[in-house]
């Protein structure tokens, strides 16, 4: 099976500039937990709901004045929307991740993968693997 088939398709970004409340506002109308930051088609980052509590709410940060940008991870990880979804899980499992950006191979973000995406859409074995190694101590 290939990512393209179990990935949630369309996802929004937020550049570098948006403050953390456009950000987590985005988040809670998407019901996601997870915004790619980018500057114009070019991925750049990653923004966690967790990223902004417990890296700018815990430390008493004004969440209209902090910008997306400065609470960031800025390594990008992703996988192909024509890749095999075995592959991608097993490579979440590694990275100890639970979601990926999904790009086509002009690297264009066309959707999301999450664990649950695997696990609720037919690839269930290769997501309790990867859910298991997510979860173990590093």
């Amino acid at each position: 099976m290939k990512v393209q088939e179990l990935m949630t398709a369309g996802c929004r970004t937020c550049s570098r500039e948006d403050s953390l409340r456009e950000a987590a506002k985005t988040m809670a109308a998407d019901g996601v937990g997870i915004l790619p930051i980018a500057d114009d088609d070019r991925m750049v980052g990653m923004l966690t709901d967790r990223d902004i509590v417990t890296r700018a709410v815990a430390e008493g940060r004004d969440i209209d004045q902090s910008k997306a940008g400065d609470f960031m991870s800025d390594e990008v990880l992703y996988c192909f929307e024509d890749q095999d979804t075995d592959e991608v899980a097993d490579s979440m499992g590694k990275l100890q991740v639970r979601r990926l950006p999904v790009v086509n191979r002009d690297k264009k973000l066309v959707g999301m993968i999450s664990l649950g995406d695997l696990s609720n859409r037919g690839a269930t074995e290769a997501a309790g693997v990867a859910l298991s190694e997510v979860s173990a101590p590093r």
